[in-house]
């Protein structure tokens, strides 16, 4: 199994030391050592990918209520001040405005399609085509990996015949993931890291499957999780990329 991703990803950009899904997240990951993020994607009303986690824009920036709105509303809210005084109007980017820094930074981009209520067939194909046009047909490994509790969504990001790879996020383990991996032909899985036996990624890497797992930001836990075999660590801790950097 060829697997081409870093062991730490930065969870939704910068982790816990900035305003997740924002492209100040992304820059301070960076900062910190990091070459993969992964980050949140929904559709706005009117069919932008857009970074956001939550059905709703209470949580994360100054807007209230359903995050299902026009885009040109969305472009108009902080971001940032929740998070703190530093990143005041910091706005909620586009996937498109994230892409162009992946690229040329030479890192990786997980994309969790996280979609607005009823929208996750369409979500998952819009993502996949929307990554497939960045996408170097020369380059040996793609950029990006598109992942998803969404079942729907996976199958829309299958149905879209791109070659963007994916991956079925699961909370807890159920045996019917075996079906759906094989049926949305899913490069892996993203798990829960409380679930991360070493005997189940035994098997998901005997039928040729990675293992990522979120979010894990104790420094023992992380260490036990690669003991486990596990292929990469979501996580909110930045100190973890120098802190694994400085072992190698």
């Amino acid at each position: 199994m060829s697997y081409p991703y870093p062991k730490l990803i930065a969870h939704r950009g910068g982790g816990n030391q900035a305003p997740e899904n924002t492209l100040a997240a992304f820059q301070l990951g960076l900062q910190k050592g990091y070459k993969m993020f992964e980050c949140d994607a929904k559709l706005s009303a009117d069919e932008q990918l857009f970074l956001l986690h939550d059905d709703t824009l209470d949580r994360t920036t100054s807007g209230q209520g359903s995050a299902k709105i026009e885009w040109q509303t969305l472009n108009q809210l902080d971001a940032g001040s929740w998070f703190s005084n530093e990143f005041q109007q910091e706005p909620i980017p586009l996937l498109e405005k994230i892409v162009p820094f992946i690229l040329e930074n030479n890192a990786f981009l997980n994309v969790e399609i996280k979609p607005n209520p009823n929208q996750d067939y369409k979500t998952g194909m819009q993502c996949a085509k929307f990554l497939q046009q960045f996408v170097d047909p020369n380059s040996e490994h793609c950029p990006f990996l598109l992942s998803s509790f969404s079942e729907d969504a996976l199958k829309g990001a299958y149905d879209a015949d791109t070659t963007i790879p994916r991956a079925l996020l699961l909370e807890e383990w159920r045996e019917s993931a075996w079906e759906t991996v094989s049926a949305l032909e899913c490069s892996g899985f993203v798990l829960n890291y409380k679930i991360a036996s070493k005997e189940l990624v035994e098997k998901c890497h005997r039928i040729q499957r990675f293992v990522m797992v979120y979010t894990a930001n104790d420094e023992q836990d992380v260490a036990a999780l690669f003991e486990n075999g596990v292929d990469s660590v979501i996580t909110d801790n930045m100190k973890l990329a120098s802190l694994y950097s400085a072992k190698e």
